[in-house]
């Protein structure tokens, strides 16, 4: 593995136990066994490095739940994307951080907006990604009354019916 490689794993690894907020240059050189100016050389800066990891974290959770969920019902699509707020909770929460960082940052909101376009060409639209965004938000704060797969399909299913 080259220090390129090494570096997104250490932001990756990072990003999953300090957050985005937390996550320091030195944590990341620690993490992934590279001197910390290979940062600005691969990079460009710590912020960059976290934006790449963070997709390639977001790219690789969606391509399992997509996997698990691919031939399954409304319900178990759902589900399997519920049951990540649980599985890879720190992964959620570092995109949280990174969405109010980005007031911050031109080049951070360019990369969550491509990311959201994203989402909602893979989810079939804004409301379902708004509806997965008021999900993790509920599962993240209050997981004992959050809704289930089977909870949200049936009540997509009452709103659809009621027009």
């Amino acid at each position: 593995m080259g220090n390129r490689e090494a570096l997104l794993a250490g932001a990756k690894q990072c990003l999953t136990e300090r957050g985005w907020a937390r996550t320091t240059v030195r944590d990341i050189a620690f993490a992934s066994g590279v001197n910390h100016a290979a940062i600005g050389y691969h990079f460009g800066s710590r912020e960059s490095l976290l934006v790449h990891a963070l997709i390639e974290a977001v790219e690789e959770l969606s391509d399992a739940v997509a996997e698990r969920a691919a031939d399954g019902s409304a319900e178990q699509r759902w589900q399997a994307l519920i049951d990540t707020f649980s599985t890879h909770r720190p992964l959620w929460i570092a995109q949280l951080e990174a969405a109010v960082q980005a007031e911050h940052s031109p080049e951070l909101r360019e990369h969550l907006a491509r990311a959201q376009q994203e989402g909602r060409e893979g989810l079939g639209g804004s409301v379902p990604l708004a509806l997965l965004t008021g999900l993790m938000l509920q599962w993240l704060v209050d997981p004992d009354r959050a809704p289930t797969g089977a909870q949200v399909a049936d009540e997509l299913r009452r709103q659809a019916a009621a027009g």
